[in-house]
């Protein structure tokens, strides 16, 4: 037994150093103020490609975006929606593309009780419990999901799982991908709730945003099939309804702190690859940003 011990203890000293708290990265927001005082907007765009936020952005075709800074070059969480949703709930949100260890990571929300020293990180909010929703549950946050990809569509019991993490749920066929207009009724369904959500108590809501996954060739005029172009025409349009969301959610809300990214990309034929769930670097690579409305 003791022998078994000594050998745990040996395995764990590496880690114990790794996780060391000094010379963690320090967080770019100080998220104990926004905590409380902010509602928190967590929106992904699922499937979006870092190459096609840049290229879209750099042209002026998403005015809305582009006025919360540029896009941040990151690595994916998963290569895929499920295991990408699963990190970023607990905490891991997509790190910057130069990372060279954990240590480099920035985070915005702490899970105390894993790991990593256990000792939340300069600016960042520590949690309790096992997603980021729970932590925020208890201190008094109303949590939200507002789904798209069938992963949230809560009709299957993999569908049920992701939705079963906050305290309110929302899907309907009409927020699915192969409706065009997906997002737009995302955006009226969510402005006609938070008009009559309890204003002294904070929401933190949960926005996936189906239109840029896989179909999205009819946002392109002509298109027949899926493209890079039609990638780029898809955020072209969901740009203009998060317009709607941050208006309609400004006028009727207080302050309010946004974290908008990809889970991950997809592939249109690099490499004799096609769409995700393998690794690629069109896959691995991922826009982010945070700002506050």
């Amino acid at each position: 037994m003791s022998d078994n011990k000594e050998k745990i203890e040996e395995q764990e000293v590496p880690f114990r150093l790794f996780a060391s708290s000094k010379g963690r990265a320090k967080t770019s927001v100080d998220m104990n103020q926004v905590v409380g005082e902010c509602d928190i907007l967590f929106i992904c765009l699922d499937t979006l490609r870092y190459d096609v936020a840049c290229r879209e952005e750099e042209a002026g075709n998403t005015p809305v975006l582009n006025r919360y800074g540029t896009w941040e070059k990151c690595q994916a969480p998963g290569n895929f929606t499920y295991p990408s949703h699963h990190a970023m709930f607990s905490g891991f949100f997509p790190c910057k593309y130069d990372a060279k260890n954990m240590t480099d990571r920035e985070f915005l929300f702490f899970p105390k009780a894993i790991g990593l020293g256990k000792k939340t990180p300069e600016g960042a909010y520590g949690f309790s419990g096992s997603t980021i929703m729970e932590g925020l549950e208890k201190d008094g946050y109303d949590t939200w999901c507002v789904g798209g990809v069938s992963f949230f569509d809560k009709r299957s019991d993999m569908g049920k799982v992701f939705p079963g993490f906050f305290q309110k749920s929302y899907w309907n066929p009409s927020f699915g991908c192969p409706v065009k207009e997906s997002t737009k009724n995302q955006v009226d369904f969510i402005l006609k709730k938070v008009g009559s959500a309890m204003r002294d108590k904070p929401i933190f809501l949960y926005l996936n945003v189906d239109a840029i996954h896989y179909p999205n060739y009819f946002y392109l005029e002509g298109a027949s099939h899926d493209s890079l172009e039609s990638h780029g025409a898809a955020l072209r349009y969901v740009d203009g309804e998060l317009g709607r969301l941050f208006d309609g959610w400004k006028g009727q809300r207080g302050n309010t702190f946004v974290i908008c990214c990809s889970d991950h990309g997809t592939c249109y034929g690099e490499d004799g690859c096609q769409f995700h769930g393998i690794d690629h670097p069109a896959v691995n690579t991922i826009p982010y940003k945070h700002f506050f409305l």
